[in-house]
C-alpha cells in the first residue's frame, strides 16, 4: 500500500515584513478541507541576520477567524497583540495566538536578538477555527519549554516535544498542552541519522510530514529539508527512516468540513462574512 498521497515541494522563498524569509510549505494556492484544519505554513529557514538597532519584522496587522502557531527553533521572537498581550519566546517555544473575532498583533526579532544578530529559525503555521468559533474572544497561549512534554526516544534515536494532542509511546500518553477548538496533533520530532520510528496517525484525520532540515525515508522513498509530505487516508502507522539528522514538524488533526474563504489576513466561511471582517477592521473594532 502506498502510503503517501502526494508530497508538496517548496521551490521559493518572500519576505514577510523584513524579518522573515519564508518559505510555504503549505501554501494558500493548496489550502482547502483535505488539508484541514491547517491551513497554510511558512518555514523561515535558519536564515543569518546581521546585529542591528532595528527589530525587524511585522508591523501591526488584523487577523480573524483562525489561530497563529509560532515555533521557534533558534532566535528569539516579540509579540504584541491589541487585548494587551506582550510576550517573547527564543528556542523551543511557542506562541499559539487565537484570533477569533478580531485582533491586531505585530511580531518582531526581540531587542537582544537584534542587537545581537545570529540565525532565525522558525515556522508559522495558521490553524483554522470551526463557524463555531470564529467570532470567539481572542486568546493568547505561550507554551515554553517547561510545559511542553518532551519525550526521548530509545536507543539514541532522537525527541519529540508534544505541543499539541497526544503522543503514544511505550505504552505513555504524553499530552501537549495546547488548547485548541478541534482535535489535532502537533509534534516537533528532532531524529537522529540511522534511527527508525514508527508514527500512529488517525485515518480519518488529514495528516502531513513537514520536513525542516534533514533526509528521510518513508515508504521506500526519500524526503529532504523543504518539502511536505502527504499522508493518505489508509495510514494508521508510519515508519520513517532517518537517513541524516532531521528535524520534522508532523501535523494531524480531524478536518473541520466546511467552507473556507481566505481573504489576506481574514479566513471565514463565506464571502460576506469577508466583507464583514473588512468592514468592522476599518471600523476600528479590532483594536
Amino acid at each position: 500500500m502506498n502510503m503517501i498521497e502526494k508530497v508538496y515541494t517548496s521551490d521559493r522563498s518572500t519576505w514577510v515584513g523584513d524579518g522573515f524569509k519564508t518559505n510555504s510549505m503549505l501554501p494558500m494556492s493548496e489550502m482547502s478541507t483535505a488539508t484541514s484544519p491547517f491551513l497554510i505554513m511558512g518555514y523561515t529557514a535558519k536564515y543569518p541576520f546581521s546585529p542591528s538597532n532595528h527589530q525587524r519584522g511585522v508591523g501591526m496587522h488584523p487577523h480573524r477567524g483562525f489561530e497563529t502557531v509560532t515555533i521557534v527553533y533558534e532566535g528569539e521572537l516579540e509579540h504584541r497583540d491589541s487585548k494587551g498581550n506582550h510576550g517573547t519566546i527564543g528556542p523551543n517555544e511557542v506562541q499559539w495566538m487565537t484570533a477569533g473575532r478580531g485582533i491586531m498583533h505585530e511580531e518582531h526579532h526581540s531587542k537582544a536578538f537584534a542587537e545581537s544578530g545570529g540565525d532565525l529559525d522558525m515556522v508559522q503555521l495558521w490553524v483554522n477555527l470551526p463557524s463555531h468559533a470564529k467570532m470567539t474572544e481572542p486568546r493568547y497561549q505561550e507554551l515554553t519549554e517547561s510545559n511542553i512534554p518532551e519525550i526521548q526516544l530509545d536507543q539514541h534515536k532522537g525527541k519529540v516535544r508534544v505541543i499539541a494532542g497526544e503522543y503514544v509511546y511505550d505504552h505513555k500518553i504524553a499530552q501537549g498542552p495546547a488548547l485548541t477548538f478541534s482535535p489535532m496533533q502537533l509534534l516537533d520530532a528532532r531524529l537522529n541519522a540511522g534511527a527508525t520510528t514508527t508514527f500512529t496517525f488517525d485515518p480519518a484525520w488529514n495528516s502531513m510530514i513537514f520536513v525542516l532540515s534533514g533526509q528521510i525515508k518513508i515508504d521506500g522513498q526519500v524526503f529532504e529539508k523543504l518539502q511536505t509530505v502527504y499522508l493518505n487516508h489508509e495510514t494508521n502507522q508510519l515508519n520513517i527512516e532517518v537517513l541524516h539528522d532531521a528535524k520534522l514538524l508532523i501535523a494531524s488533526g480531524e478536518s473541520i468540513n466546511e467552507p473556507i474563504v481566505a481573504h489576506g489576513p481574514f479566513v471565514m466561511n463565506n464571502e460576506a462574512e469577508i466583507r464583514q471582517a473588512f468592514v468592522d477592521f476599518q471600523n476600528g473594532q479590532f483594536a
